[in-house]
């Protein structure tokens, strides 16, 4: 008889961090009215907005970009790394550093050679933190994130834009509405279409923040070279890497951007990769490939329907292939060296 090894405790923290993501998020979303307001003020007054953040944090920032926009806001993130190297100006932009610690070597050194402005605005799981005194902030609910790879970390940050957007005028609701009934689609399909794969490439469009965090996930735990190309970009070259060796994860949701989705996805079946595409958009799905599909989203609201099901699959996808995964070996939570 065959035993099954127990999960590993790496694993089952990681568990823990998800099972709560949702209700924290919403709580998350409505401690942070004064200071989202204050942020909102802020974004009215410059009309600007740079987002500086590391890791899963950057990959948040990028997700939420096209929303800040279609509001009004000329928006761009930066990892910390590259605007202490190459500096974009901060004087009249409204600046967020986001840092799930708030102990990231590269946000303390970036106010401690900047001194931060008026204007800028801490975004937090720990308001103790550095961050969290170094700026009016933003704090998520219920505390740091104790599990290594970002998954309750990525929701919460999620949640406090949220306050912010709907401070500047979005409609919260069909976000909020997803996170207090989440689906939770049964992923095993999708597992099994990745089950000889060597590497993961994820891609989207609207989405592609989302899935630059689900990669980052996926090198984490598996400790594979899983990346991430935007839609676009995956097409000018990259399409070159496709074989049965790579599986394509692909994010879409309910936007005029769902066709060049399932174009993309016929396209790297057609190499002969497995394709996977956690979907939101309402349409057919594409032939020949996974879908793990909710109920139709867009903007916010597709963010918070497909990140739970896409973490469970990169958690899942990594237990097959590492025996301690959620453990690192050369990394920490909290990275305290450039």
């Amino acid at each position: 008889m065959k035993m099954t090894a127990p999960r590993p405790e790496s694993l089952i923290a990681i568990d823990r961090e998800m099972a709560r993501q949702h209700a924290d998020a919403l709580a998350s979303f409505e401690q942070n009215r004064e200071v989202a307001a204050r942020a909102a003020a802020s974004l009215k007054k410059t009309g600007r907005l740079l987002m500086l953040g590391m890791g899963g944090s950057h990959a948040v920032a990028r997700a939420v970009e096209p929303y800040y926009r279609a509001l009004g806001i000329d928006a761009v993130s930066l990892p910390v790394s590259e605007q202490l190297a190459a500096p974009l100006p901060i004087a009249g932009r409204t600046v967020f550093v986001t840092s799930q610690s708030g102990e990231s070597v590269e946000v303390v050194r970036w106010f401690k050679e900047t001194g931060g402005t008026a204007d800028t605005f801490a975004l937090t799981l720990e308001g103790s933190s550095f961050l969290g005194k170094a700026a009016p902030a933003l704090v998520a609910a219920g505390g740091s994130e104790l599990a290594f790879a970002a998954t309750r970390s990525l929701t919460l940050t999620f949640a406090l834009h949220l306050a912010i957007l709907s401070a500047l005028g979005a409609d919260p609701q069909p976000a909020l509405a997803v996170l207090s009934a989440p689906e939770m689609p049964d992923v095993s399909a999708a597992l099994a279409a990745l089950k000889t794969v060597r590497n993961v490439v994820t891609s989207g469009r609207s989405l592609q923040g989302v899935a630059e965090a689900i990669a980052l996930g996926f090198t984490e735990l598996s400790r594979r070279p899983c990346f991430s190309h935007e839609g676009g970009q995956l097409r000018h070259g990259p399409m070159e890497m496709l074989s049965p060796e790579i599986g394509a994860v692909l994010f879409r949701a309910k936007d005029p951007t769902a066709p060049l989705i399932a174009g993309m996805a016929g396209e790297i079946l057609a190499a002969g990769a497995p394709v996977v595409i956690f979907d939101a958009s309402g349409e057919a799905p594409v032939p020949g490939a996974v879908t793990v599909a909710v109920k139709p989203a867009a903007g916010m609201a597709a963010v918070f329907a497909l990140l739970p099901a896409a973490q469970t699959l990169m958690v899942a996808f990594a237990a097959e292939r590492v025996e301690n995964a959620g453990t690192p070996v050369r990394s920490n939570k909290i990275t305290r060296s450039e």
